[in-house]
């Protein structure tokens, strides 16, 4: 164009062939910036950081604005959101217990969840409880919980499956025996068998709240201090004189103390 003008200046070529060039050149120009913003749709940013699954369409693909069908799915990988159910029984338990002094809800770590594997070992972070859902699922009679968890080496997977404990306050006076040393009557009502003072096999009945890993928690009809059978129960019966041997957490007796025996 700047060669055209000189030679417009000296007569070279006409007004009309310098019109002519100049809008071929324009149109060309206009052209070029159009070609530049279609390439750039070609490539789409996501707005989000994550990871990019499977691509739902292939390349050369026309796709459009507001299409149904996503192009991608990214997941927020760290850090990671853990939805949990907890059922409305649990709920009203809680809000039972809390209310009667039993559980304290402001006790430390109370937000503080730990997470379980799918294959049973435990996660080495903790996560935070966010919040709880407040309409229930009626199908399931249940709320979601939503727990974050961070993941920076990302062991945690979108749709894993895994379980949490999250402690829901401070009981006290908590008392738990393990399940081997309950049994239960011909109605299901659950008992167990203790020994007085004397020596004398006596039957308890119980009332459990609910199973805490090996245990189950107490909520009456034992006392501190009771003993309480856990091994050798098809051998003891009620009002029968025992000789008790302590009992070890690892499911065997003491090797130090002699052998139980029964009158």
């Amino acid at each position: 164009e700047k060669r055209l003008k000189e030679l417009l200046a000296e007569k070279a070529v006409s007004r009309q062939d310098y019109d002519d060039t100049s809008a071929a050149l324009k149109q060309i120009q206009a052209d070029v910036q159009t070609a530049s913003i279609n390439l750039k749709y070609t490539t789409i940013t996501a707005p989000i950081s994550g990871r990019i699954g499977k691509s739902s369409v292939t390349v050369g693909a026309l796709v459009t604005a507001h299409q149904p069908v996503a192009l991608a799915t990214i997941q927020q990988m760290d850090p990671m959101y853990v939805d949990v159910s907890q059922s409305t029984t649990d709920i009203l338990r809680l809000r039972r217990q809390i209310q009667e002094g039993e559980l304290d809800p402001n006790a430390n770590q109370q937000k503080k969840v730990r997470l379980f594997l799918d294959d049973g070992t435990v996660y080495p972070l903790k996560g935070n409880l966010q919040f709880r859902d407040i309409t229930v699922d009626p199908t399931t009679g249940s709320v979601i919980l939503r727990i974050v968890f961070p993941n920076p080496k990302g062991v945690l997977l979108p749709g894993m499956f895994v379980r949490t404990v999250i402690q829901e306050g401070l009981h006290k006076n908590a008392m738990m025996i393990p399940q081997q040393a309950v049994s239960r009557d011909p109605k299901g009502n659950p008992y167990t068998l203790t020994v007085d003072i004397a020596g004398k096999v006596q039957q308890r009945d119980i009332k459990l709240d609910r199973a805490v890993g090996d245990a189950w928690l107490v909520d009456s009809g034992l006392a501190d201090g009771d003993r309480v059978i856990v091994e050798g129960l098809l051998k003891a019966k009620p009002g029968m004189t025992v000789k008790t041997v302590p009992f070890e957490n690892n499911g065997k007796t003491n090797p130090s103390a002699p052998p139980a025996n029964t009158n």
